[in-house]
This record gives structure tokens, sequence and C-alpha cells, in this order.
């Protein structure tokens, strides 16, 4: 016999204990490190912007689907690359795909997001996440056997727009956060000198990027100071003050200031008018983006108005 063979029934009794409980152990590692891998895959999957935006998507229409061209301008980019980041999250077990002739439409898998959910919280309260009502699954449930509305579960944030004719900007906003806050904000905008009608290039545009403007009016600032209107948790003004725009004062209401150039103001040719709207929308969209995904409940009002502040200094965030 060769020193590397392994004969188990010529060993005393105690080493084949020894030698079953190793094996034992090593199967139960084996168990417990592939959930591990998977949740490492379904993390990296998250974990950029344009496949966050899409899982949010299907998430938003769940349990319903959506076709690859429509994702992919929802997020505002090439199908091609939208290709391969639902690659990414159908490998990662986070959405399904189905064919309907040529058509691929995708559908969030939520037990996927489950699963994720239950690595993170599994040895919480020495195994018992209820105890400390971390667990968001089971406040879910719990709510939706309450008969509660989601957004009674998980309210949402309302956010005012804020520019001078709310008539580009500030509608740029309202549509890109409609999109991008999944369901946790409701966008709202208005302009301290509206104008009759959004700008017809604005619209067209929004259109094509695949965003629902048909409630996208121009509105006055004072439609949100009536008792009866919807308090606003936040109010963004987006008026160009280096170049002598100014918004009306804000209240007390948690403000920020992202200033942004006025495409009324634009100049030049179609071709150039488009280039530089596409730009502006761009640098709305980054801006959003950021908002979207800062831990809003875990920061105190001070923190909360340095990180929008953040946000708007174009020293910080490219524009």
């Amino acid at each position: 016999m060769r020193s590397t063979d392994f004969a188990p029934d010529i060993l005393p009794q105690n080493l084949r204990g020894i030698c079953r409980q190793s094996r034992t152990e090593a199967n139960d590692f084996m168990k417990r490190s592939l959930p591990s891998t998977n949740a490492v895959e379904g993390f990296g999957a998250l974990a950029q912007s344009t496949r966050l935006t899409a899982v949010r998507q299907l998430l938003a229409v769940h349990p319903n689907t959506l076709p690859a061209g429509e994702i992919a301008r929802r997020c505002a980019v090439p199908h091609n690359t939208m290709s391969t980041h639902l690659r990414i999250l159908s490998r990662a077990g986070l959405i399904e795909v189905e064919r309907d002739g040529r058509v691929m439409n995708y559908r969030a898998n939520t037990r996927g997001f489950e699963q994720l959910v239950d690595f993170l919280t599994h040895e919480c309260c020495k195994g018992r996440p209820d105890l400390c009502g971390f667990h968001p699954a089971t406040a879910l449930k719990e709510g939706e056997e309450a008969g509660l509305p989601i957004d009674a579960i998980v309210p949402a944030f309302n956010v005012l727009f804020l520019c001078t004719q709310n008539s580009a900007r500030s509608i740029i906003a309202e549509a890109l956060l409609e999109r991008l806050g999944s369901g946790r904000f409701r966008a709202y905008s208005a302009g301290t000198e509206p104008a009759n009608a959004p700008l017809p290039e604005v619209v067209r545009r929004l259109e094509m990027l695949g965003h629902e403007t048909s409630q996208l009016r121009c509105k006055a600032w004072s439609e949100f100071k009536g008792p009866n209107a919807p308090r606003m948790d936040f109010v963004v003004a987006l008026c160009d003050v280096p170049h002598g725009q100014i918004c009306e004062q804000l209240g007390n209401r948690l403000a920020a200031a992202w200033p942004l150039p006025d495409p009324a103001q634009f100049s030049g040719s179609a071709s150039e008018r488009t280039t530089l709207l596409n730009e502006l929308y761009a640098m709305i969209r980054r801006r959003v983006e950021a908002f979207v995904n800062l831990p809003l409940r875990s920061l105190d009002r001070a923190a909360l108005k340095t990180r929008l502040d953040e946000i708007g200094d174009t020293t910080r965030l490219a524009p």
C-alpha cells in the first residue's frame, strides 16, 4: 500500500470515528460556503448603478415583465450594454428571462432578493432576526396581512424640484426621480415664474428615453404653499445662481441647491442644442442617482443637509 492510500476499514475504531466526523464537518462547511459564494455574486451584481436601476425598474412592475429594449431605454444605456448587465443579473439569480418570439422579457426574481436578505440577517439576534425587527420581509408580510398599502408600510418621501420656469430642468428631474425612485419617492416640480408649457425639445427627449410625459406640466411654486398641498420632505432648487437666477425662499423645508444651466438660454444649431440638452440630462441623472442612494433614514437633519449640498457641488460631483 502506498503511503497516500487511505483504507478506513483497517483503522482503529476511534480513528474511523474521527475520519467520519471530519468528512461530515467538511460537507457541512461546503454547504455553508456555497450560499456565501452566491451572496457575493448577488451583491456584486447589484453594486453597479445601471444594474441597480434595472432591478428597481423590474421590481416596480413585478410580477409583470419588461422587454430588454424598454429596460435599456429606462436606464438610458445602449441595448448591447444593457444585455451584458442583464446577463450578470440573471446569473446572480436576481432576474428571470422569458422568450416571446424574438423578444426577451425580464422579470424580477423576488426569491433571489429574499435569499440575500436572509443571508445578511440569518445570524442576527442569535438566529432570531425577528426579535430586533430587522427582517424587512417579516415587516412587509405583516403589513400586507393587516391590509396596509405598500406606502403605509414604507412611506415615500415627497420631493419638489424648483427652477425659474419649470419648463426643463425641474421637469427632467421630476421625470428621473419618478423612474429611479422605485416607489420610495414622489416627485414634483414647480417654477417661480412658470412657463405655459414645458420646452417641446425637453418633452421629446424624455419620450425618446422612455419617460412617461403625459402628466408633466408647468406649475407655480404657490401650488405647494397652501394647506391642502402635499407636504414636501425635500425641496431642491435648480436655478442657475452663478448666472443670476434666484429661486424663491424655500422656508423651513429641508432644502438643497443644485445649480444647473437653463436650457431656455441654450443657443446654436439644433444639433448643438440637442448635445447640450443630453449633457444636462446626464448631469441631472447623476445627481438624482446620488440622491436616491443616500441612507436617508439613518442620517440626522444636519448630516443630510450636508450630503444634499455635496450632490449639488460641482467640485465634488463631476458635472
